[in-house]
């Protein structure tokens, strides 16, 4: 099987070595003409097509921005005519859409909940029209050590915007609010998070503005803490609760305040009978 991955970045690479062993040669595509250069010399047996080629090949692959895919997707199409097209930008419902208007043969569409220096993961998997060349480019992706299941577009974009957008917001938000903590007063919960803010701002801001620009998220998490912050006690202890219901928590605190306020409760009837 001949692949063409277009965009020879970091998610490019990624696809280009994880499908390596399921495929003849891998072709790659870029804008910077040394990042193709550079990925293809990473890749065993790989190579560089331009970005106009108009050689056919079984799969493309597109690991494009976001905002580009559409465009990707009708570009590329008649290149992967009589195979399959492809894509692993993160959202799915306009690549999909565009598939569908475009593509003659096989489409699907791929997000790796994961960066790639993180792989192996999960992998979120939409057929649109899936035949033998999607599902080999399943299986590579499933031998490599992914997770990869299937789901829908819309609910694939709803859950985005919670895990990727709002999450993205919560942990930067807390970033800049704490500032640059003395790792020595950090506490089981503080830790994580200044450990979950490196982990994102280690990667590349204009990946993160393409995600929070596809999905909504942001604006709920900066509702949400402002209510926190603003709430009385009775409000905070309701949202509270409600935080705790959402993430499946169990309280470890209420058996010891039941102890606690029988203790109360057994001191308050003996000071009488003490006193006397």
């Amino acid at each position: 099987m001949k692949l063409l991955v277009v965009g020879a970045g970091e998610m490019g690479r990624w696809v280009a070595h994880t499908l390596r062993p399921v495929v003849d040669r891998v072709a790659l595509a870029d804008t910077n003409p040394q990042a193709a250069m550079d990925a293809a010399e990473a890749v065993v047996d790989g190579r560089v097509v331009p970005l106009d080629t108009d050689e056919a090949f079984d799969c493309v692959a597109l690991a494009v921005p976001i905002p580009v895919v559409g465009e990707a997707v009708a570009r590329y199409a008649d290149n992967a005519a009589d195979g399959a097209i492809v894509d692993v930008a993160g959202v799915m419902g306009d690549p999909l859409a565009a598939m569908a208007t475009h593509a003659d043969g096989e489409y699907a569409s791929f997000h790796p909940l994961f960066a790639p220096p993180r792989a192996p993961g999960r992998v979120a998997y939409v057929p649109g029209e899936a035949g033998p060349v999607v599902e080999r480019v399943r299986e590579g992706l499933a031998d490599a050590g992914n997770d990869v299941f299937e789901t829908t577009a819309s609910e694939h974009d709803e859950a985005m915007e919670a895990v990727q957008t709002g999450a993205h917001t919560a942990v930067l938000a807390y970033a800049l609010a704490a500032g640059d903590v003395d790792e020595r007063f950090h506490t089981p919960v503080s830790e994580p998070l200044a450990d979950l803010a490196r982990t994102v701002t280690e990667g590349e801001p204009r990946v993160y503005a393409d995600i929070r620009e596809a999905f909504a998220g942001a604006d709920a998490v900066a509702e949400a803490a402002r209510a926190l912050a603003t709430a009385d006690r009775e409000a905070f202890e309701a949202l509270f609760a409600d935080a705790r219901a959402n993430v499946g928590a169990d309280s470890r605190t209420d058996g010891d305040r039941e102890s606690a306020t029988a203790d109360v409760g057994a001191d308050a009837d003996a000071t009488p009978e003490s006193d006397g």
